[in-house]
């Protein structure tokens, strides 16, 4: 209870933006708000080149071997750090054998213990940042941000849920009934049992985001945890399990209750993790392929999927078309488009669209958003800072590909950055297509490429898109309409497809950014994944409860 005492402050402020879903994070949001940043930053520049170029040093069961094979997408050059290979049933094992203590914890402790893991997260997001760069591909902004302060406010909001789920229930009860003439008196015990060993797949592009909350969400509850990263971006998460293992191990707690499991692209063991006999819950981000596959065959693990679709755009009208544009051209460059909310179908009526009382005809709106993109994508630091890097060579692959399958906006090109000369760096790829294109454009295109679909009116735009969304999964949406008929038909019909709806958002915010504590991140409603960031169903079911019952005064 001390930690949870020291901790409780914070956490009630949390529980607080939680039920009222306005503005919270206890974390300064860039590194140039933080007070002695500078110096931080240059500290974590000289150990994350110390950790480069040998083995990570990382005490865990059942160590086999050695892999590793990152490559920076800064300067594509392999970061050189090989770490520990476990064998698959020890990590079970050994989580199995931790959890029987940390199970007969409280809640409250088990939840100040993750809160002090929290303060220690903290303490090193410079360094995680440089991981998350040199890995996932990120610019130093958004992994600073995104991956660091935003990733800390969804950990602290899965605990928050998982609190709440395990306080509606008293540890005991008193009953009383009449049965006939008798009154029968019982006294009442609940317990919260964890399911069991958590495995939670991190992906390469984002793994810090989902990876932190689906960890807390588990380890609240009572259950250990294996992180299985994805191999082209393990230095964040191994940095995340020791810093886990070192806070539990600090406070008494086996730290084996965290641990980490790695493979190869040659060698994946990412079904035989799913398939294992001990695996309980199963958290996965990451491919919609892989992610349907989790799905269909977790059983009889509970699982939560994250994956992607297609995000959609319905243009109808507006007030201000270039702060729609501009809006658009963002966030269609943020990260290169390597985040599952990116906006990636953009369906347009024949007509155009309406300006107040003028009509601005598709072609000229085609030719404004791709001027608008290619603004970005050629000012080298403005790219830099906005685009980053691309994590993946088979990126590069899809986007050649692409291009020559449908009529091109706005062609894809290498753009220079400014500071490191050999990044894996591409512009964003514009095609203009007809809505019989379905199959070009239907399902996920990861990475920079965006499609402006031909539609009869705007009820035709907003039909089609809704039933991309029904058929291959979208995360989020966004809608521009100054019709309030038009817009509630929208409403209506995203909810039904299950995707989150933003309406005529303009300005500096990215389109697709998600609040902690606010936005819930999917529905769970379409293809696109199982599960929402964060709401009491990502957390209740990892628990179940149990009950004894005796007669009163028996004991």
């Amino acid at each position: 209870m001390e930690l949870f005492e020291k901790h409780e402050a914070r956490f009630n402020a949390a529980r607080k933006a939680c039920k009222g879903r306005f503005h919270w994070s206890p974390f300064p949001e860039a590194a140039a708000q933080v007070a002695d940043g500078e110096a931080l930053n240059a500290e974590a520049e000289q150990v994350f080149a110390a950790l480069c170029n040998k083995h990570f040093e990382l005490d865990l069961p059942g160590v086999v071997g050695q892999v590793g094979d990152e490559v920076s997408p800064y300067t594509c050059k392999p970061l050189g750090i090989s770490y520990p290979r476990c064998d698959p049933d020890e990590l079970f094992n050994a989580a199995e054998a931790a959890m029987p203590e940390w199970a007969a914890l409280t809640p409250e402790q088990r939840i100040g213990l993750l809160l002090e893991v929290i303060d220690a997260l903290e303490k090193q997001l410079f360094l995680v940042s440089k991981a998350v760069m040199h890995t996932a591909g990120q610019s130093p902004n958004m992994s600073f941000t995104g991956s660091g302060a935003n990733a800390l406010d969804r950990a602290i909001e899965a605990l928050v849920y998982a609190y709440e789920a395990m306080r509606f229930t008293p540890s005991t009860a008193h009953w009383e009934r009449q049965f006939g003439k008798a009154t029968i008196s019982l006294d009442k015990t609940y317990r919260l049992v964890p399911r069991g060993v958590a495995v939670c797949f991190t992906c390469a592009s984002f793994p810090t985001w989902n990876a932190w909350p689906s960890m807390m969400a588990s380890l609240a509850t009572g259950n250990p945890v294996i992180v299985k990263p994805h191999p082209g971006s393990v230095l964040p998460m191994a940095l995340s399990v020791k810093c886990f293992r070192e806070v539990l191990a600090a406070n008494g707690q086996n730290p084996d209750l965290v641990t980490l499991q790695l493979d190869t692209r040659d060698q994946p063991l990412g079904k035989i993790l799913v398939k294992h006999p001990q695996t309980a819950i199963v958290d996965f981000t990451g491919s919609a392929q892989f992610g349907s596959w989790v799905e269909q065959n977790a059983h009889p693990a509970l699982c939560f999927t994250e994956t992607a679709g297609v995000n959609t755009v319905v243009l109808d009208s507006c007030k201000d078309l270039d702060a729609v544009i501009r809006a658009l051209a963002t966030t269609l460059c943020m990260f290169s488009a390597q985040m599952c909310t990116s906006p990636q179908n953009i369906y347009l009526p024949k007509q155009g669209v309406r300006e107040g009382d003028t009509w601005i005809p598709g072609g000229e709106v085609r030719q404004r958003l791709a001027d608008a993109v290619q603004a970005i994508a050629s000012n080298p630091r403005k790219a830099a800072m906005i685009l980053a890097t691309i994590q993946s060579p088979e990126t590069e692959t899809l986007l050649d590909h692409l291009a020559g399958q449908a009529e091109v906006m706005l062609a894809s090109t290498r753009y220079e950055h400014p500071d490191y000369p050999n990044a894996r760096t591409r512009t964003p790829l514009m095609l203009s297509v007809k809505k019989q294109q379905r199959d070009l454009y239907l399902g996920e295109r990861f990475g920079p490429v965006s499609f402006v679909i031909d539609c009869d009116d705007a009820a035709d735009a907003l039909q089609q898109a809704t039933q991309d969304v029904r058929d291959a999964g979208g995360l989020t949406a966004f809608l521009y309409s100054t019709d309030e008929r038009f817009i509630a038909q929208a409403e209506q019909a995203y909810a039904r497809a299950g995707s989150q709806l933003t309406i005529n958002l303009t300005g500096p915010m990215p389109l697709n950014f998600a609040a902690a504590y606010s936005d819930f991140h999917v529905t769970g409603l379409n293809p696109a994944g199982n599960a929402s960031l964060t709401e009491l169903g990502f957390v209740a079911q990892r628990f179940r409860i149990t009950q004894s019952r005796r007669p009163s005064g028996d004991a």
